[in-house]
């Protein structure tokens, strides 16, 4: 006789809500990581254009155009700590996003986006 194999129904009500509780975790945490990939993006963009002038204010105003079109809301161009090193110019933008999960559960990430390679 042959035993049967398979996956019985209280494993897979297991396995469900494993999945479930993953699939909502990454929508929570999902657009954090994305907007903070968007924004070190945005960062090594405006590092490589030419500066004119003061870098500091030329790096803020061109922040504040392209991050309307990118959507960027955790950082404002005040944020950004602008330095220059030799003839490279180096953003540096830290910030925390804290994202409710369920009732008083929240998490809270810390990002550190950089111009730097």
């Amino acid at each position: 006789m042959r035993r049967q194999q398979g996956l019985t129904l209280t494993g897979f009500m297991v396995v469900a809500v494993i999945v479930v509780i993953a699939l909502l975790l990454g929508f929570k945490l999902g657009p954090s990581y994305m907007e903070f990939y968007t924004l070190q993006k945005l960062l090594r963009q405006i590092a490589e254009e030419p500066i004119k002038g003061d870098p500091r204010t030329s790096v803020r105003r061109a922040f504040q155009l392209k991050s309307g079109i990118d959507n960027i809301t955790a950082v404002s161009a005040d944020d950004l700590q602008v330095t220059k090193e030799g003839e490279r110019v180096v953003i540096v933008a830290e910030y925390t996003v804290r994202v409710p999960l369920i009732y008083n559960l929240s998490a809270c990430m810390e990002f550190r986006a950089t111009s730097e390679k």
